[in-house]
């Protein structure tokens, strides 16, 4: 669906476009039925996953902006609202509204939703057991994200990220690397013949290299492989397990400057050269402080997690499902019946 700015000649029609803009945001609240609560009641328990939305580092304190952009029945809805409404409903917001659109889009949304909430409290829905339940389990889904986040906070110090940088480079075993080029003929399953006439293609350009031709040029004119001919062939630097086995036991075995005979692989026959071979370079530490942080993250949220479970006093009851309980049947299977029926409960 495509957003514009009103036509001068539209202004004059203000009740068709208040409808029509009704209806847009209308679609934003379908959407959000399915996404915003469930956001909540969707989510694993405390024991199986730590939230994901728990930052690496804490965000700095800012004061919300309490300006107030409208009123609903008297209840003001501020650029505070409509800022923190943008960040969770991020992903149902149209792209190609953005700027001071995609605000007054979002603020519109809170309008609807002010005044559909206030109709329902006036039906007292928000007194039902079912809401209430739901509200309970929203209080504790984000008082256990509070908790979470303050432990990824204590666990995210500067000292703690160079440790585990230090540790896991200890760990780092030296791995060879191989810088490489190839010239790639496909070949067809498909076809009995093409097998042949890839290898024959590449018994050619292997004896028009010993003739001294350069690599990368015949490379970009005959190489079968879309990416290679853009750039005479170059793999890069690579290690032995990200090359299928035929391909890679010759590359690594191979000298700089050797070039090989035609290798055969799944996808067909290849000629390599080698350029140069390295040690896998250690990275610094600012290449790897983003997953150093959401390492730590996860642990410090798994550690938690186990911390309050096992201080915490639970005690199940007899209505409450055991292990046994669990049974795996195939997909779409009704229920076993039992082959006799069952006993009482004691």
């Amino acid at each position: 669906m495509n957003f514009h700015r009103p036509h001068p000649e539209t202004l004059s029609a203000p009740k068709a476009q208040n409808r029509r803009a009704g209806l847009v945001r209308a679609g934003l609240v379908a959407a959000l039925m399915g996404v915003a609560m469930p956001a909540f009641a969707q989510t694993a328990p405390a024991t199986t996953a730590a939230p994901a939305a728990a930052a690496p580092a804490a965000a700095p304190v800012v004061q919300a902006d309490d300006t107030v952009l409208a009123t609903v029945n008297g209840a003001p809805i501020t650029r505070g609202d409509v800022k923190a409404a943008t960040e969770e409903l991020a992903q149902n917001l149209p792209q190609q509204i953005q700027g001071a659109a995609r605000d007054e889009y979002v603020l519109g949304f809170l309008i609807d939703l002010t005044a559909m909430a206030q109709a329902a409290e006036a039906q007292k829905l928000d007194q039902t057991p079912d809401f209430q339940q739901q509200m309970a389990f929203i209080r504790k889904r984000l008082l256990m994200q509070a908790a979470l986040e303050q432990a990824t906070k204590a666990a995210m110090t500067d000292e703690a990220l160079k440790k585990t940088y230090e540790e896991a480079i200890k760990q780092q075993q030296p791995e060879e690397e191989v810088h490489a080029r190839h010239i790639l003929f496909l070949t067809d399953p498909a076809k009995k013949e093409s097998d042949a006439e890839a290898k024959k293609k590449a018994d050619e350009v292997e004896a028009r290299l010993k003739k001294g031709e350069d690599f990368a040029k015949l490379a970009s004119e005959l190489s079968e492989d879309p990416a290679g001919k853009k750039d005479g062939g170059d793999l890069g630097f690579f290690a032995k397990d990200q090359m299928v086995p035929e391909f890679a036991d010759v590359a690594f075995a191979m000298k700089p400057g050797e070039i090989s005979k035609p290798v055969k692989t799944q996808f067909g026959w290849h000629v390599i050269k080698v350029e140069e071979k390295r040690q896998k370079p250690v990275p610094t530490f600012d290449e790897v402080k983003p997953q150093i942080q959401q390492f730590l993250a996860q642990k410090a949220q798994a550690e938690a997690v186990q911390k309050f479970r096992e201080s915490a006093k639970v005690e199940k009851t007899a209505a409450a499902p055991s292990p046994a309980d669990l049974t795996t049947q195939p997909a779409g299977a009704a229920p076993a019946a039992p082959a006799t029926a069952p006993k009482p409960a004691q």
